[in-house]
């Protein structure tokens, strides 16, 4: 059997190649079409002009839903390993699984309003995405140190914080270099700005800034790499239960009342 045949691991291993593909594809079209700056550009002026934005939405958006299942999958798992007198894992478990559902959510966001669409929503996406993605990470590191060596080793505890230490440290430098470029560039709007030349001002910023923000989202794809070992050892199963309706049949005979118990299928009845 081959590992990614192994439980559910084929769904966090799925949602890192997707998520990967969706970014290098969309970079690779808009460098080669000129769209683009090939020089750190930011993740959505890599998918701007169409044919990249059809690619980077249509993709994106696949990669927020599977996303989603990854998060509910590993919410039911802590939940399910967890006894009923952790209550401080109960409860990082379910903000775990908030945070990543408003993280998925502003994936979307992005994927469906460009930035020159509607600049405001698109920002709010992105930072939906980023903060709350960011300290997903951080509460499932949390969540994993009160889990270990029961469920698993020290390795995958280290693996995961210095994940978060890597989103925690991009996005205080995404913060900061934006800070300072809209700062250095006070009377263009930076957030439509798509082109840089080397000599503005802001041009070192935006480069720190970029970085970063590639870096935050491979940050996020990192982490999931490492919930493949944890999946390999769920099982799904799909159990259907048919539930049957009572019957009481009255019938009359010779002046008397007779009650006749039967069931008759939802099935048979013509509903479910």
């Amino acid at each position: 059997m081959w590992w990614f045949q192994q439980g559910l691991c084929w769904l966090p291993a799925a949602l890192v190649v997707w998520s990967t593909t969706a970014f290098v594809l969309s970079y690779s079209l808009a460098v080669l079409l000129g769209h683009t700056d090939p020089l750190l550009p930011y993740i959505s002026d890599t998918g701007i002009q169409v044919p990249e934005r059809c690619v980077f939405g249509f993709m994106l958006s696949i990669a927020s839903f599977l996303g989603a299942a990854t998060v509910y999958v590993r919410y039911k798992q802590v939940q399910t390993l967890t006894s009923p007198s952790e209550h401080v894992l109960h409860i990082l478990n379910a903000l775990g699984v908030l945070l990543g559902f408003l993280s998925c959510c502003g994936m979307c966001v992005i994927a469906n309003f460009q930035k020159t669409d509607l600049i405001g929503v698109h920002l709010f996406g992105a930072g939906l995405t980023f903060a709350a993605g960011a300290l997903y990470i951080l509460v499932q590191t949390g969540v994993s140190y009160r889990m270990q060596p029961r469920f698993h080793g020290k390795g995958i505890l280290w693996g995961r914080t210095l994940v978060g230490l890597w989103s925690l440290v991009s996005i205080l430098t995404l913060f900061v270099s934006s800070v300072i470029m809209y700062d250095e560039e006070p009377e263009v709007v930076l957030a439509a700005k798509v082109r840089w030349l080397s000599t503005e001002a802001g041009y070192v910023a935006h480069l720190v800034s970029a970085a970063a923000e590639w870096s935050l989202a491979f940050s996020f794809i990192a982490f999931f790499l490492t919930y493949i070992r944890d999946f390999q050892k769920l099982r799904l199963r799909v159990q259907a239960i048919l539930q049957c309706n009572h019957l009481y049949n009255y019938a009359h005979y010779d002046g008397r009342v007779h009650v006749h118990h039967g069931e008759r299928s939802p099935l048979l009845a013509g509903s479910i």
